[in-house]
């Protein structure tokens, strides 16, 4: 069985889950298979935790779920020592960090301090307890949410935290024949209760060593290279998406272009990730800000202003 329908099969084994979402779910394990994180911004209710648990099922990995609130504190994620009286030795407790999937539900509601607890497991895939460095199980996925409305009591997060974030995806409203099917679907039991794993996690992190030699070609390379120095070249960005987002790009062209079974990265894959990759790196200038504007949306302009590279069939032969 190749990567691509061992992903495919995770695909189809989510939909039996959930209705429609295909692009949410496609991005997804494109953070997956790049060894990334996820940020997801949406409304309540629009089965955010339900696609995370659908995910882990798949993956016979193991999940965990933090409901973010004021008073959480770093060491309700990593872990802390406990004294044990029995054997006068401190113990540790691991925290829900030590997971596969770890879902950070409304990740804005924590403090800062507690919001920063989670940036070296991200990064580095590591944990410190009480001066303990252990290491994350493999692979480590860690999928935030927030909610755009009711933002009363709660913490912005830091350009630093969402630089951690290898995609920023938008989930929206089912249509009318999706709702129906939700309805239809969950009338009479949770069908997440009889999804089975369909993969392995160790299958998982041989793809995301495979997608790392996925070839992308010098003409694709110089064309995240343009659309990186684009967004700071002054404008409507203050800031613009720094290397780290741009390597990010590169990464989840090759796992794209791994889900969609093909040995080498398009100029297109790379286009249409672009949004989510960058938008959130990016800072707009105070004259734009106070319009309103929206760093997607500009976004979206600026790569249409970029040249799009034609692709040389050497560039594919390469792979």
């Amino acid at each position: 069985m190749t990567n691509a329908e061992t992903c495919r099969r995770i695909r189809e084994n989510i939909s039996r889950v959930v209705v429609g979402k295909e692009a949410s779910v496609e991005r997804l394990l494109v953070a997956l298979l790049a060894d990334g994180h996820v940020l997801i911004e949406d409304v309540p209710g629009l089965g955010k935790t339900l696609v995370a648990k659908s995910l882990a099922w798949s993956l016979n990995a193991t999940f965990k779920r933090v409901q973010c609130t004021p008073d959480l504190l770093p060491a309700d994620i990593t872990g802390f020592s406990v004294y044990n009286q029995q054997t006068g030795r401190f113990e540790l407790r691991y925290g829900p960090v030590m997971t596969h999937v770890l879902l950070v539900d409304e990740i804005n509601r924590a403090i800062p301090r507690t919001q920063s607890s989670l940036l070296e497991s991200m990064a580095e895939r590591q944990v410190t307890i009480d001066g303990q460095t252990l290491t994350l199980q493999r692979p480590f996925l860690v999928i935030a949410t927030q909610n755009p409305i009711e933002l009363e009591g709660t913490f912005p997060l830091p350009e630093a935290q969402l630089d951690r974030f290898l995609l920023k995806i938008r989930m929206g409203y089912p249509d009318k024949a999706e709702e129906v099917e939700i309805l239809r679907r969950f009338q009479f039991g949770d069908p997440l209760e009889d999804l089975l794993p369909v993969v392995t996690v160790d299958q998982v992190t041989s793809i995301q060593e495979a997608v790392r030699r996925v070839h992308v070609a010098p003409s694709v390379l110089d064309y995240i290279g343009e659309i990186g120095g684009a967004t700071r070249a002054g404008g409507v960005f203050r800031y613009g998406a720094s290397p780290r987002g741009t390597l990010g790009l590169m990464r989840a062209g090759q796992a794209l272009a791994l889900l969609r079974d093909r040995s080498y990265v398009l100029p297109d894959d790379i286009k249409s990730l672009a949004p989510c990759v960058l938008s959130h790196r990016l800072i707009l200038t105070e004259e734009e800000r106070l319009r309103g504007d929206d760093p997607g949306r500009l976004l979206e302009e600026l790569l249409d202003r970029v040249p799009v590279p034609a692709v040389e069939a050497g560039d594919q032969a390469a792979s």
